[in-house]
């Protein structure tokens, strides 16, 4: 399969992050929703490249993603150790946290990440932190609110990372018309199309990753 190829041309998973991909699946509900070894790679890559100081995610599930952009910056911290760096993560489903956090403080990255139970559309703001890198992987139904909670905690230049936004084909499938989810996301890729605030392209990576591009001349 295609997949196979791509996954033995790329850099490899690493144990613990295979381990807590397959506890994900056996233990969790709709395990594949973690990110799993290609987008992994991708974020952390991503991540490097970005060079963010405070990075937001919206929707820890069980803290694949959140660990892989730790990775990239534990890297970063390595280069430039005077520069302080920092994840903040936010998952609302409170019943998550017993499976992700020790998974999190047992990955050798917990004092780059922090783990919060909550929604962020109300938390991150009282962080009182401008963050130069986020991604959203939250409920599908508002993910307009979240958008444009993140964009006004954004560092002009900065950059969105908005997951499964082609929702397996079903943005196109009238067949899903009446679902909220579907629905959320149709009007998520409307709205952030419209939006002159930002340049945007959508990868057909997995189901769909939008990266966003806040314009440096944007007032929001």
């Amino acid at each position: 399969m295609l997949d196979q190829y791509i996954a033995s041309h790329i850099e490899p998973e690493g144990d613990y992050l295979y381990r807590l991909y397959r506890a994900t699946n056996i233990h969790t509900i709709h395990g594949r929703m973690a990110s799993g070894h290609l987008q992994g790679r991708l974020l952390k890559m991503l991540v490097e490249m970005i060079r963010p100081r405070y990075v937001l995610e919206v929707g820890t599930f069980s803290g694949y993603s959140a660990l892989c952009m730790a990775e990239g910056l534990k890297t970063l911290v390595m280069e430039e150790p005077h520069i302080e760096r920092k994840l903040y993560t936010f998952e609302i489903n409170d019943e998550m946290e017993d499976f992700t956090r020790p998974w999190i403080e047992g990955s050798g990255l917990a004092r780059l990440i922090d783990f919060r139970i909550g929604d962020a559309n109300k938390l991150a703001p009282r962080l009182n932190v401008t963050f130069d890198m986020a991604f959203v992987d939250g409920d599908k139904r508002s993910y307009v609110e979240t958008y444009e909670t993140v964009l006004r905690l954004l560092h002009p230049g900065g950059f969105i990372l908005a997951d499964n936004t082609l929702w397996d084909g079903h943005v196109i499938d009238p067949t899903y018309d009446h679902d909220h989810q579907t629905k959320g996301i149709r009007a998520f890729n409307d709205h952030v199309a419209a939006d002159t605030r930002v340049e945007k392209v959508i990868l057909p990576l997995r189901d769909g990753l939008t990266i966003i591009r806040k314009k440096r001349d944007s007032e929001t």
